[in-house]
């Protein structure tokens, strides 16, 4: 199954996942003026990081948005990034957040699951309810793909919705209950379900709590870097720095920009960034 083949590139290569938000700013002025189309930027820009970290990075996450905002090109640009991924047998999320009713989630589903936007996970929104979600569960069992659906985000505005009081606990408790039923009658050898969890990094308080009560949820962590995600936190949302994946977007893909030499070596600092993210998270 596909959850187990990220468990497995976990404890091999480690629980990084490198968000591809690649926003034209970000990009090396080199790589801007060796091309004229805008899809062969981004995505040379995006092969050079997967180029350049395949080996400790466990799965990488294109954010769609990102690829949307410059229309076709960089439509073809997002396509042509997950086929790379995949012809190197590397692990990819489409970050599409998608959340609606059954009918149009079902057309979602065979939009991001199969053809040119085809993906291994997704994430989902599960907001407008559990009917949301069924369409998909289809893709789920036959064991080749997975979603990650909003749990408990770190943005402030969770307090908004997810976090409103429901008989005595946080909304996004109710929710994740709903979803482990579904998650249950899905798990796989390496004990996990491919039906995981996004769980915003950034709530120490909340941490130890939601890793116990849902045990067998491997979760997708935004928010380590730039949002502000202390390693301390992430490791209590991992069990024996498994069972999920710490997402960083900027924090490695702009990171060649601190340096005088950025752009000469940017291969070198987007490695270099990934590899200190590891020895944080490890404590090492």
């Amino acid at each position: 199954m596909i959850i187990d083949r990220l468990y497995e590139a976990v404890k091999e290569k480690g629980f990084v996942c490198v968000g591809l938000d690649s926003h034209l700013d970000y990009i090396p002025n080199y790589i801007k003026e060796k091309h004229e189309k805008i899809s062969d930027i981004i995505f040379e820009y995006n092969k050079t990081i997967i180029d350049a970290t395949s080996d400790i990075v466990a799965i990488y996450k294109p954010q769609i948005a990102y690829y949307e905002a410059n229309g076709l090109e960089g439509l073809i640009a997002y396509q042509r990034t997950l086929r790379y991924l995949k012809e190197k047998g590397l692990l990819s999320i489409g970050d599409v957040k998608r959340g609606d009713i059954a009918s149009t989630a079902k057309e979602y589903a065979k939009a991001h699951f199969k053809g040119e936007f085809e993906t291994d996970f997704i994430t989902l929104n599960p907001y407008m309810g559990m009917d949301s979600i069924t369409p998909y569960l289809d893709y789920l069992k036959t064991g080749e793909k997975g979603v990650f659906v909003l749990l408990r985000t770190s943005n402030e505005g969770a307090k908004d919705i997810e976090c409103l009081d429901y008989n005595g606990e946080a909304l996004y408790f109710k929710v994740g209950d709903e979803l482990k039923k579904f998650a249950d009658e899905l798990t796989s050898e390496c004990g996990y379900s491919p039906l995981g969890f996004v769980v915003g990094a950034t709530h120490s308080e909340e941490a130890k709590k939601i890793r116990e009560r849902y045990k067998n949820i491997f979760f997708l962590l935004p928010g380590y870097g730039a949002q502000g995600a202390k390693a301390e936190d992430i490791r209590t949302y991992l069990n024996d720095f498994n069972g999920g994946v710490v997402n960083s977007s900027r924090g490695i893909i702009k990171y060649y920009q601190k340096f005088e030499d950025g752009e000469e070596r940017f291969a070198h600092y987007t490695r270099e960034a990934v590899l200190n993210m590891r020895k944080d998270i490890y404590g090492e």
